[in-house]
Protein backbone atom coordinates (compact mmCIF):
# COMPACT_ATOMS: atom_id res chain seq x y z
CA UNK A 1 0.00 0.00 0.00
CA UNK A 2 1.07 3.71 -1.11
CA UNK A 3 0.39 6.03 1.67
CA UNK A 4 0.89 10.03 1.03
CA UNK A 5 0.29 13.34 2.40
CA UNK A 6 -0.80 16.72 0.95
CA UNK A 7 -0.83 19.96 2.20
CA UNK A 8 -3.29 23.15 0.95
CA UNK A 9 -3.90 26.54 1.86
CA UNK A 10 -6.19 29.12 0.78
CA UNK A 11 -7.22 32.70 1.15
CA UNK A 12 -10.27 34.98 0.15
CA UNK A 13 -11.19 38.37 0.78
CA UNK A 14 -14.28 39.13 2.89
CA UNK A 15 -16.92 41.84 0.42
CA UNK A 16 -20.41 42.73 0.87
CA UNK A 17 -22.91 41.12 -1.62
CA UNK A 18 -21.75 37.75 -1.32
CA UNK A 19 -22.80 35.16 0.24
CA UNK A 20 -20.26 32.91 3.12
CA UNK A 21 -19.57 29.18 2.17
CA UNK A 22 -17.43 27.36 4.00
CA UNK A 23 -17.20 23.67 3.79
CA UNK A 24 -19.82 23.43 1.44
CA UNK A 25 -22.48 24.73 4.38
CA UNK A 26 -23.79 28.56 3.98
CA UNK A 27 -22.98 30.31 7.21
CA UNK A 28 -25.13 33.08 8.21
CA UNK A 29 -23.16 36.43 8.18
CA UNK A 30 -22.81 39.98 6.70
CA UNK A 31 -20.01 39.57 4.52
CA UNK A 32 -19.18 36.60 2.11
CA UNK A 33 -15.82 35.52 0.34
CA UNK A 34 -14.99 37.09 -2.68
CA UNK A 35 -13.85 34.32 -5.64
CA UNK A 36 -14.82 33.54 -8.96
CA UNK A 37 -16.55 30.18 -7.92
CA UNK A 38 -18.73 30.16 -4.18
CA UNK A 39 -15.14 31.29 -2.81
CA UNK A 40 -15.47 27.89 -0.47
CA UNK A 41 -11.72 28.91 1.09
CA UNK A 42 -12.41 25.48 3.43
CA UNK A 43 -12.90 23.40 0.38
CA UNK A 44 -10.13 25.23 -2.09
CA UNK A 45 -7.50 24.22 0.71
CA UNK A 46 -8.70 20.44 1.13
CA UNK A 47 -8.93 20.32 -2.66
CA UNK A 48 -5.24 21.42 -3.19
CA UNK A 49 -4.26 19.22 -0.16
CA UNK A 50 -5.75 15.95 -2.32
CA UNK A 51 -4.16 17.37 -5.53
CA UNK A 52 -1.26 17.70 -3.96
CA UNK A 53 -1.24 14.14 -1.99
CA UNK A 54 -1.61 12.95 -5.73
CA UNK A 55 0.89 14.96 -7.38
CA UNK A 56 -2.03 16.27 -9.56
CA UNK A 57 -1.10 19.99 -9.30
CA UNK A 58 -3.42 22.66 -7.59
CA UNK A 59 -6.83 23.23 -8.08
CA UNK A 60 -5.76 26.17 -10.73
CA UNK A 61 -4.46 23.61 -12.91
CA UNK A 62 -7.86 21.84 -12.94
CA UNK A 63 -10.49 24.11 -12.72
CA UNK A 64 -8.81 27.84 -13.69
CA UNK A 65 -10.67 31.01 -12.87
CA UNK A 66 -10.50 32.04 -16.17
CA UNK A 67 -12.89 29.71 -17.40
CA UNK A 68 -16.49 30.89 -17.78
CA UNK A 69 -17.93 27.26 -16.96
CA UNK A 70 -16.64 27.52 -13.18
CA UNK A 71 -17.52 31.00 -12.31
CA UNK A 72 -19.72 30.62 -9.24
CA UNK A 73 -19.96 27.11 -9.32
CA UNK A 74 -20.21 24.94 -5.61
CA UNK A 75 -16.95 24.33 -4.63
CA UNK A 76 -18.69 20.63 -3.60
CA UNK A 77 -18.69 20.21 -7.22
CA UNK A 78 -14.81 20.97 -7.60
CA UNK A 79 -14.05 18.45 -4.78
CA UNK A 80 -16.41 15.71 -6.32
CA UNK A 81 -13.99 16.45 -9.26
CA UNK A 82 -11.13 16.30 -7.23
CA UNK A 83 -12.06 12.75 -6.34
CA UNK A 84 -13.11 11.45 -8.72
CA UNK A 85 -9.12 12.55 -10.29
CA UNK A 86 -7.88 10.67 -7.06
CA UNK A 87 -10.00 7.37 -7.34
CA UNK A 88 -9.19 7.28 -11.25
CA UNK A 89 -5.42 7.31 -9.75
CA UNK A 90 -6.05 4.49 -7.26
CA UNK A 91 -6.48 6.69 -4.72
CA UNK A 92 -8.41 6.57 -1.80
CA UNK A 93 -9.25 9.44 1.45
CA UNK A 94 -8.10 8.01 5.02
CA UNK A 95 -8.35 11.68 6.76
CA UNK A 96 -8.82 14.87 6.42
CA UNK A 97 -7.75 17.67 8.69
CA UNK A 98 -9.27 21.88 7.90
CA UNK A 99 -8.44 24.80 9.70
CA UNK A 100 -10.22 27.95 9.62
CA UNK A 101 -9.05 30.96 10.25
CA UNK A 102 -11.68 33.90 10.68
CA UNK A 103 -11.99 36.28 13.28
CA UNK A 104 -15.86 36.00 12.88
CA UNK A 105 -18.21 34.83 12.21
CA UNK A 106 -18.13 32.00 15.13
CA UNK A 107 -18.72 28.30 13.50
CA UNK A 108 -18.63 26.31 15.97
CA UNK A 109 -22.48 25.50 15.75
CA UNK A 110 -21.57 24.59 12.04
CA UNK A 111 -18.48 22.34 12.66
CA UNK A 112 -20.59 19.12 12.40
CA UNK A 113 -22.71 19.79 9.63
CA UNK A 114 -19.67 20.95 7.46
CA UNK A 115 -17.69 17.01 8.63
CA UNK A 116 -21.28 15.52 7.20
CA UNK A 117 -21.47 17.53 4.41
CA UNK A 118 -17.85 17.25 3.36
CA UNK A 119 -17.86 13.33 4.09
CA UNK A 120 -20.87 12.72 2.09
CA UNK A 121 -19.46 14.68 -1.57
CA UNK A 122 -16.51 12.39 -0.99
CA UNK A 123 -18.32 9.08 -0.13
CA UNK A 124 -16.22 8.83 3.23
CA UNK A 125 -17.37 8.73 7.24
CA UNK A 126 -17.51 11.50 9.09
CA UNK A 127 -15.23 10.36 10.96
CA UNK A 128 -12.46 10.67 8.51
CA UNK A 129 -12.89 14.12 9.05
CA UNK A 130 -11.71 16.97 10.78
CA UNK A 131 -12.73 21.10 11.10
CA UNK A 132 -11.85 23.08 13.68
CA UNK A 133 -12.07 26.80 13.87
CA UNK A 134 -9.22 29.43 15.39
CA UNK A 135 -8.92 33.05 15.40
CA UNK A 136 -5.72 35.24 14.47
CA UNK A 137 -6.07 37.15 18.16
CA UNK A 138 -6.80 40.47 16.06
CA UNK A 139 -3.36 39.89 14.24
CA UNK A 140 -3.13 40.27 10.08
CA UNK A 141 -5.85 40.33 7.27
CA UNK A 142 -7.61 37.49 9.14
CA UNK A 143 -7.50 39.37 12.59
CA UNK A 144 -8.91 42.82 11.08
CA UNK A 145 -11.96 40.75 9.51
CA UNK A 146 -10.41 41.50 5.86
CA UNK A 147 -10.59 37.57 4.65
CA UNK A 148 -10.68 33.84 5.75
CA UNK A 149 -7.53 31.90 5.16
CA UNK A 150 -8.16 27.81 5.50
CA UNK A 151 -4.94 25.09 5.88
CA UNK A 152 -5.80 21.50 4.89
CA UNK A 153 -3.85 18.23 5.51
CA UNK A 154 -5.11 15.29 4.07
CA UNK A 155 -3.70 11.05 4.32
CA UNK A 156 -4.59 9.59 0.97
CA UNK A 157 -3.69 5.79 0.29
CA UNK A 158 -3.85 3.47 -2.58
CA UNK A 159 -3.45 -0.39 -2.91
CA UNK A 160 -2.65 -0.23 -6.89
CA UNK A 161 0.73 0.68 -6.21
Amino acid sequence: MKIRTGFGYDVHRLVAGRELWLCGVRIDHELGLLGHSDADVAIHAICDALLGAAALGDIGKHFPDNDPKFSGIDSKILLDGVNRLLLGKGYNISNIDCTISAEKPRISAYIEEMRETLAKVLNIEADCVSVKATTTEKLGFTGREEGIAAYAVVLIHSTNH
